[in-house]
């Protein structure tokens, strides 16, 4: 019991400091975490796929491997995921 309650106190207190690092209102539901500096020199998330199967704010695609993508440019968004599927407005 201590080791649970102890456990759910660490949980609360890390958790501020993750989402004042969160990029977007549901980075805690995007599988990965990586992001990368575009052609523009604009810092974006990298693809990634949902836990929750939904659109996360902020996708401008949805590649073919099921992975949301951020990409700012239509050039080379999911090329490493099998192509764009459909394109988000």
């Amino acid at each position: 019991m201590k080791a649970l309650l102890l456990a759910g106190a660490l949980a609360l207190a890390f958790a501020p400091a993750a989402a004042a690092h969160s990029h977007h209102s549901s980075e805690y539901d995007l599988v990965s975490h990586n992001h990368y500096t575009n052609v523009s020199g604009h810092r974006v998330h990298g693809p990634s796929a949902t836990f929750s199967g939904h659109r996360p704010p902020g996708a401008t695609a949805h590649c073919e491997d099921g992975t949301w993508s951020f990409s700012e440019h239509h050039q080379g968004t999911c090329s490493h995921h099998g192509g764009v599927e459909t394109w988000e407005n």
